[in-house]
């Protein structure tokens, strides 16, 4: 079988031995439901708990009971833009242009029940600009939400600072830190985060599970009612695997961050420095600091995405042109527009996202690979042909 070379851990991640180990006994020994209240129910009740200590320990909240499990990032980022603007009843939410779908659809849905939406621009290099908040802000503004770290071109925005401004305007601050947490630090009482939304699959956990940091005192509505699970805020029986996977793979992230951090940012940077030297009219997308550890977002002018993809994927490699959750649009990226990329130029843009397993022979192949790739595809493009005539005019 051809090996496969994975780079889009962005989307998804393996799940580690070491924490299917923890999970696997939940699935068929201590397999009663935590919130029962017989003996055979107290291992379930405690592995939640742990695992909810370990959440908490991560990101450095106050307390295991500001720590609340969902079902993912999409549904943390649903719960904190809904269930604040649900506990308003009305005002103003400020976001940006280049969130993950999952807030901006969010925003756009109560744009239609009487709520107000600003969507901040980025800079060219994929930052927002703290002074921009400030002064977005209105006197019924209820939420202000802004990525830490941009699940597509990899740039970690000044969160702390942007926390900071609502903090001091006594509003609600939300980031959704899927792709940032279990790769960079991450400190919710630093960042002034009144709530913050992870996601087990992208840092080697299980998928279908996720989390919320509700800071106490935080005005907010329930997002599932039903029983009293989750302190009466999401109700529903407890994943209790997958929330155990949760926890141990967040530690075990958090404990070999700094040193996985220097090794992916030296492959992340080869990769980079490979592709521009070696292939004209190739381009960064995002400034490179600060920037998430695994991330090359990669424009190749005058050929598309998805023609690239193919001709990798027949070599084992795995890429893709943007978010995961996105894949099936033939639209170009809402990220690369919203910082000023023509449509042509995000259509023939590539993430590649380098996660654990990566190895510098990955990386080889690919610079090997890559260019003999997009060279062929050039060759058949007639923008590339009308580019070639116009410099020998």
């Amino acid at each position: 079988m051809k090996k496969i070379v994975y780079l889009d851990n962005a989307a998804t991640t393996a799940v580690r031995k070491e924490v299917l180990d923890e999970m696997e006994v939940y699935f068929r020994k201590e397999y009663a439901n935590p919130a029962s209240k017989y003996r055979f129910a107290s291992a379930p009740f405690a592995a939640v708990s742990e695992a909810r200590t370990q959440v908490a320990e991560a990101i450095g909240a106050a307390s295991m009971e500001e720590i609340y499990f969902t079902a993912g990032g999409s549904e943390s980022d649903n719960w904190a833009i809904q269930g604040v603007c649900s506990a308003a009843g009305e005002g103003h939410i400020i976001t940006t242009a280049f969130e993950h779908h999952a807030l901006m659809n969010t925003c756009k849905s109560l744009e239609k029940k009487g709520f107000s939406v600003t969507f901040l621009k980025p800079s060219a290099k994929g930052y927002i600009d703290p002074k921009a908040v400030e002064d977005a802000i209105r006197p019924d503004t209820v939420i202000i939400s802004v990525m830490y770290a941009n699940n597509e071109i990899g740039t970690v925005q000044p969160i702390a600072e942007i926390g900071a401004i609502a903090r001091k305007h006594r509003i609600t601050f939300h980031t959704d830190a899927v792709q940032a947490a279990g790769h960079i630090p991450v400190d919710v009482v630093g960042m002034n985060a009144d709530l913050l939304s992870l996601s087990a699959h992208k840092f080697y956990g299980p998928k279908g599970v996720g989390a919320m940091y509700i800071k106490k005192g935080t005005k907010i509505s329930p997002l599932i009612f039903g029983g009293m699970q989750e302190f009466n805020k999401r109700a529903g029986t407890h994943n209790v695997s997958g929330i155990v996977g949760l926890g141990k793979a967040l530690e075990l992230a958090c404990e070999e961050m700094e040193e996985e951090r220097e090794r992916i940012t030296g492959l992340r940077d080869k990769l980079i420095n490979g592709i521009l030297n070696n292939i004209p009219h190739a381009k960064l997308n995002g400034g490179l600091e600060p920037r998430l550890p695994g991330n090359v977002n990669i424009s190749f002018r005058f050929i598309e995405s998805e023609a690239i993809l193919n001709l990798l994927d027949f070599k084992g490699i795995c890429a893709s042109s943007g978010s995961a959750c996105n894949s099936d649009s033939l639209e170009a990226s809402h990220v690369l527009l919203a910082i000023g990329m023509s449509h042509e130029e995000a259509n023939g843009t590539i993430r590649f996202s380098l996660g654990r397993y990566n190895t510098e022979e990955d990386i080889g192949f690919l610079l090997e690979s890559l260019p003999p790739v997009v060279e062929k595809l050039r060759a058949m493009s007639p923008l590339y042909e009308d580019f070639i005539k116009s410099r020998t005019l």
